[in-house]
């Protein structure tokens, strides 16, 4: 099945018994693709759930920082509708990440980080049908070319001992850097809350 936006799933009805498909109830694979072992590209995300945008600059890492751009990060609808009812990751949840640089570094505000242009395009999907012996059944891809002048149009996933072994050991929620997205950790298992403006506290 083809990667679809929220809009699409959320659209979905079934006239005989007045039955009405929500995002919570998206099956595995609605939101990606994968062939052969071969992720294609998904679209659409820009309308899913937006969870944030950390960045570790080269000023701030001897000019050599390990991810030097900011990465945006969203997750699928289907699974931020799981992740608020039952503070997990469901199987078939993708996290997108899109790669932007710094840009300039002063605003009318003052000086700061400013994103500048795109520079490529990853993911990462939590599936036990495709993933059996990666683990968590966790696995990432990147769609950004060498130049980081355009995108390809699949990938193949990064070897386990690239991404995981760094999840697995420092993300603070089943292979997710949930405690650098305070949108991911609001939303664990606080269902109507996650949704923003419900509660008077901060904390």
């Amino acid at each position: 099945m083809k990667s679809r936006s929220l809009t699409g799933v959320a659209a979905i009805a079934v006239v005989a018994g007045a039955q009405i498909f929500t995002p919570s109830q998206a099956a595995d694979g609605d939101f990606f693709t994968i062939v052969d072992g071969a992720l294609d590209r998904p679209t659409g995300y820009r309308e899913w759930i937006y969870v944030g945008t950390p960045v570790t600059p080269n000023d701030m890492n001897n000019g050599k920082a390990a991810f030097p751009e900011f990465h945006n990060v969203y997750i699928d609808p289907a699974s931020w509708e799981h992740w608020k009812e039952t503070g997990n990751f469901q199987d078939g949840t993708i996290l997108i990440k899109e790669l932007v640089s710094v840009g300039s570094k002063m605003a009318s505000s003052g000086a700061g980080y400013f994103e500048g242009d795109y520079l490529g395009l990853e993911a990462t999907i939590k599936s036990a049908e495709h993933f059996p012996d990666e683990p968590g059944n966790w696995a990432y891809y990147s769609f950004s070319t060498p130049d980081h002048s355009s995108l390809l149009e699949s990938a193949s996933a990064f070897p386990k001992e690239a991404c995981n072994a760094c999840h697995q050991a420092s993300a603070a929620d089943d292979f997710v850097f949930t405690q650098y997205y305070p949108v991911l950790r609001a939303g664990k298992g606080t269902g109507e809350e996650a949704i923003g403006g419900v509660k008077s506290e901060l904390k």
